[in-house]
Formats: structure tokens, C-alpha cells, sequence
């Protein structure tokens, strides 16, 4: 609603405007005052039709060019200020110069602060504020994050609200793997190269490629960079490398590990309950059959070993949580093949 009021009241202003110009006067044919009105009014049109079909705005472009601009011009000022004795106002030559001047001050300003962008900061207060806030820290991506598939799918769910951050370096390993001759290493990256476009793909998912180098990276691997990045822009690391993630803590980086999010994420089963299972194969125990569940968790089924390739219900009797995982452990439920039978 603001935002309407607003093009409304610019559309009545640029119409004022136009008077403005009608009371100059205009010599010519009688339809002058009244192309002057509608061409006026069309222009503060195109205006609000630029602003409409161009709703992502990136704020810390759009500020760099505004301060680049204003540096620029005061530098042009104080510049004017100081050449004063060298060069007379009634020169014919200090127009030129003075507009050549303010060019190549705004250019270099403004290119200056478009390169720099993330490093200054050049935003509004209130922007600046909310990176403090949990959830609006950018994200790094890693190699394996990419290539584990799992990252496009979570961003699908519209759960990740911070900008993902592409590492420059990152995405030449992936093309390095992608380029790679031993064929499933080539399959990795090319997958990975796929999943990276989809979630470029995602418009809803603010998307950034970082390709700046900084001074900290020389001399590092991947892995360290990755750290040095994440501290540089004050974001996280979202990775399934468990070393990587050994790195991330060590530095106080915090990271999101795919893994966790997977493992938390499956259900939980308590000592008693039942559910039905397919023993694929036999256990390292005399009676025991192995199963496992739609999420890859691992039964271990007492008195299953003789039924395999049979879907059986069974009743949990303990669990147990591994670094591989979740693990557990059941026996058949005697009672219902029974009834079933």
C-alpha cells in the first residue's frame, strides 16, 4: 500500500513538473503543452515500470554506487577548489576540464566501492543490524556439500533464508573434478556442476559467487580457505567432510553439517515399539538378520539370519547411536507372523 501511495504521489509530481515547463512558454503548435504533460507523465511511467520488473535489489550495489557518486563529486569539489588559481572560471577550457574531472572521480569511486562491496559494507543501519541476528549469516558452500545432493533438496523446503556463498575456488575444484579422467570422479563433479545450477536455478534463494582472493588465502588448501572465508564474512560452513568440520570448530567457525541434519532428522524408535522390516541379509550373530529402513538406518534382527529376503514385523528392544549412525536392534515379532499367517 505505501508503495503505491508513493508511485501515485511521483506521478503527480512529475505532472507538476510539467507545468512547470508549460509556464515557460513554448512557441509553436497548440498540441506543445499537452506533449509536454503526456510525455512527462510516460516518463515517470517507465520509471515506476523499471522499479516493478526489477523487484531484487541488491542493497549493498546500489549504495556503493550512490556513495561512489557523492565521493566522486565532492572530490571534484575540493579538486575544483584547489586549481582555482591555475585555472580561471572564464576560461573556456575549465568547463571541460571540470566535467572530465568529475568522470573520472565518479568512475573511480564508484568501480572502487562495486569491488569492495563486501568488504566496506556501504548498507543501510538496519541491514547492517540484522547480520547479527541467527538465521541471516551467509552461508559458504563446500565441495561436498555440493556434490551430496542433499544441500538442493534442503533448499527446496525454503528452510535456508541466508545467502549461499559460492567460493571461487571451490567451484574450480568442482570443474577440476568434473574434468577429471577416472570416470567416477568425473561423474561426482558433473553432478555436482548440476546441483550448482539448480540452485542458481531457485529464485526464491539468494545466490552469490564469491570470486575475490584474499591476501589470507596464499599458500592454503581448500579447506583452510574455506575457514578464512567464512571468518572474513562472518557466515557458516555447510559441509558433510568430517574433517573439515574438525577444522571449522577448531577455529570457532560455526558449521552445519549435513550428516547432523540427516541423522536428526530420522525417526525415533523407542525400546517396544514395532514396525516391519525387510531382512536383506545375515548378521555377524548365530540368529541374526540384518534390515534397514527407508532413511539407511541399520536393524539388527534377533532370529532373522534363516528368513532373508522375508519383510517380517519386529519389536525394538535397544538402540544405539555410532558416529556412522543410529543403530537397532529388534526380534521378531513371533506373535504377529502368527496371526499374519
Amino acid at each position: 500500500m505505501a508503495l503505491l501511495i508513493l508511485r501515485v504521489f511521483f506521478i503527480c509530481v512529475a505532472a507538476g513538473v510539467a507545468t512547470l515547463f508549460l509556464r515557460i512558454g513554448f512557441s509553436g503548435p497548440s498540441y506543445i503543452p499537452y506533449l509536454v504533460i503526456f510525455g512527462t507523465v510516460l516518463l515517470s511511467l517507465g520509471v515506476i515500470a523499471v522499479d516493478i520488473f526489477t523487484p531484487r535489489k541488491q542493497i549493498e550495489v546500489i549504495s556503493a554506487i550512490y556513495f561512489g557518486l557523492l565521493v566522486g563529486v565532492l572530490l571534484t569539489y575540493v579538486l575544483c577548489l584547489a586549481l582555482a588559481p591555475l585555472i580561471s572560471d572564464s576560461s573556456p577550457y575549465a568547463p571541460p576540464i571540470q566535467l572530465l574531472m568529475a568522470a573520472i572521480l565518479c568512475y573511480g569511486c564508484t568501480s572502487l566501492l562495486l569491488q569492495t562491496k563486501d568488504d566496506f559494507r556501504f548498507v543501510i543501519p538496519y541491514v547492517e543490524f540484522a547480520r547479527d541476528l541467527k538465521g541471516l549469516r551467509p552461508i559458504v558452500l563446500d565441495t561436498s556439500a555440493i556434490i551430496d545432493g542433499r544441500l538442493a533438496e534442503l533448499t527446496e523446503t525454503n528452510i535456508i533464508d541466508s545467502q549461499l556463498v559460492m567460493p571461487g575456488f571451490v567451484l574450480a575444484e568442482l570443474q577440476a573434478i568434473a574434468d577429471s579422467s577416472d570416470r567416477l570422479r568425473r561423474a561426482r563433479g558433473r553432478r555436482g556442476l548440476d546441483i550448482l545450477n539448480k540452485l542458481r536455478s531457485q529464485t526464491e534463494l539468494e545466490f552469490q559467487i564469491y570470486d575475490r582472493d584474499l591476501p589470507e588465502f596464499a599458500g592454503q588448501p581448500v579447506d583452510m580457505k574455506l575457514v578464512i572465508l567464512a571468518k572474513h564474512l562472518e557466515g557458516k560452513i555447510i559441509t558433510g567432510d568430517f574433517n573439515l568440520n574438525k577444522v571449522a570448530k577448531v577455529h570457532s567457525v560455526p558449521v552445519i553439517n549435513l550428516n547432523e541434519i540427516a541423522a536428526s532428522l530420522r525417526p525415533q524408535f523407542l525400546p517396544g515399539e514395532a514396525f516391519e522390516v525387510r531382512i536383506v541379509k545375515a548378521g555377524e550373530g548365530p540368529e541374526q538378520g540384518i534390515g534397514y529402513l527407508d532413511d539407511g538406518t541399520m536393524v539388527v534382527i534377533e532370529g532373522g539370519r534363516h528368513r532373508i529376503n522375508a519383510t517380517l514385523p519386529v519389536v525394538v528392544t535397544s538402540t544405539l547411536q555410532t558416529q556412522a549412525g543410529r543403530m537397532l536392534f529388534a526380534k521378531v515379532d513371533e506373535a504377529a507372523v502368527r496371526s499374519g499367517a
